[in-house]
């Protein structure tokens, strides 16, 4: 799981702060709204970003289905 590599550390930030589900959560809404100040993105990385922030939000899914 390459995303959880290349953004351990935030992961592990804000899961310590909020929780496995909630932390997720808040790496994968910086992911999806950080472009607008940047310059314009390859297409691969906006493609990657997207990829990633999918594969954060079944892991919140899947942890949730756990818990129930």
């Amino acid at each position: 799981m390459p995303v959880f590599e290349d953004k351990q550390e935030e992961l592990e930030h804000y899961e310590t702060m909020m929780g496995v589900p909630r932390g997720r959560l808040a790496v994968t809404m910086d992911m999806v709204t950080d472009w607008p100040g940047k310059t314009v993105m390859d297409v691969q990385m906006v493609m990657k970003s997207l990829a990633d922030a999918k594969e954060l939000i079944q892991s919140v899914m899947e942890e949730l289905k756990a818990k129930s």
